[in-house]
């Protein structure tokens, strides 16, 4: 089917929503995405929601129509079957706005990843090989917000439900004939956990890279700052780069030891901005630590400059799990998410345990597991020509 010849109903009120709802009633599945806005906002707003299923395409305002009950409750049926790509995002939205997770999914980017392709791989590529449609990417940004719709924005927001089925029918059947359609559906309900969206307060300021380079009294000030500008965004419902633009960050934290007159006399740093703040920053990094500030700073990723061959060894097992995976034909990606290898990196006591559970156990096997798990005991044997992983005692 092709969008430009696709028909749908555009649904603006309650009226035509429960007709939705009466429609819809007993379907076993429904292809689902979302257009939304997040710039200037500290929340981003859903601004459309697409809805493809056997009864047709429907594309839901909900800025006009603000109960929608019926989609929610179509979202949390466990008897259907939701189709998405790159569900996360749309599933974190609903989960925000709604406080609730869809259940029963099927995503076609992490399924694709089972079959071959790298993960994660963008919608319009995996169309155009699986079903040889070339998309059209003009619409790709768009003011979702402006009323009423352009005909042409409402094609585009076509495009992400219409081929859902039938890549999912592609998708399934090949993870069928390669008996992993079971590992995928493990990955799926990782989508479902209520886990995978929640929000650690201090994420930001343990994933940044400037934090491992500072001394304590700086990460410390790094950590509540980052803290401050968002819940500033929160309270004003601005986005943080509204706020205070991240490019400033790292003066702020090497200056603000010195005080006041030198964030003043920063020349990287506007005046209006530390007129404003400055001396919040300079009360900010003058408190003592709390105690969950010390445990949080007890989280900082060491850094193992100083540990080459622990790093090595980390390289030299992604390797080996990244040539397993490219003769499976399946994403290193999937099998290693990157932050579960970051984290183990920067940490020698670090181990995910997903890795010795479900089907990363059966994929990777027990040898490779207990490498990942002891790798702090592991020397590399040169013997004859070949090398030899080999655990200490």
């Amino acid at each position: 089917m092709q969008a430009e010849t696709a028909q749908f109903q555009l649904i603006e009120d309650s009226a035509a929503l429960q007709e939705f709802a009466e429609i819809n009633r007993n379907i076993e599945w429904m292809c689902f995405d979302t257009e939304f806005i997040g710039e200037k906002r500290f929340l981003t707003t859903i601004c459309l929601i697409q809805v493809g299923t056997e009864h047709g395409n429907f594309l839901i305002d909900p800025l006009k129509v603000k109960d929608i009950q019926p989609v929610i409750d179509l979202l949390v049926d466990e008897r259907v079957l939701k189709i998405v790509h790159a569900g996360d995002n749309d599933y974190r939205l609903f989960n925000t706005h709604y406080g609730i997770i869809p259940r029963n999914s099927f995503d076609t980017q992490i399924a694709a990843g089972f079959a071959g392709y790298k993960y994660p791989v963008g919608f319009s590529k995996l169309v155009e090989n699986e079903l040889g449609v070339r998309l059209s990417k003009g619409y790709t940004v768009t003011n979702w917000e402006k009323r009423p719709f352009d005909k042409k924005q409402l094609r585009y927001a076509l495009f992400d439900v219409i081929y859902l089925r039938d890549l999912w029918y592609n998708l399934e059947e090949r993870l069928r004939k390669l008996n992993r359609l079971e590992w995928a559906r493990e990955e799926f309900k990782v989508l479902e956990s209520p886990e995978s969206y929640e929000q650690d307060p201090y994420k930001e300021a343990l994933d940044s890279n400037l934090i491992k380079s500072l001394r304590k009294k700086e990460q410390l000030f790094l950590v509540r700052f980052l803290l401050w500008r968002t819940e500033e965004a929160r309270r004003k419902d601005h986005s943080k780069e509204m706020i205070l633009p991240g490019k400033y960050i790292s003066a702020i934290v090497r200056a603000v030891h010195s005080g006041l007159d030198a964030l003043k006399h920063n020349r990287r740093l506007p005046d209006n901005m530390i007129n404003r703040y400055g001396q919040i920053f300079v009360d900010m990094y003058n408190q003592s630590a709390t105690e969950e500030e010390k445990e949080v700073l007890k989280q900082i990723p060491r850094d193992n400059s100083e540990n080459p061959k622990q790093d090595i060894m980390m390289e030299m097992l992604d390797l080996l799990v990244r040539y397993k995976c490219l003769q499976a034909g399946i994403s290193n990606n999937i099998v290693m998410p990157r932050g579960v290898l970051k984290k183990m990196k920067n940490d020698k006591e670090y181990f995910d345990t997903s890795l010795e559970t479900g089907w990363r156990k059966e994929f990777l096997g027990a040898e490779i597991i207990s490498w990942f798990k002891y790798r702090r005991n592991l020397e590399i044997e040169f013997l004859n020509g070949k090398f030899e992983l080999k655990m200490q005692e």
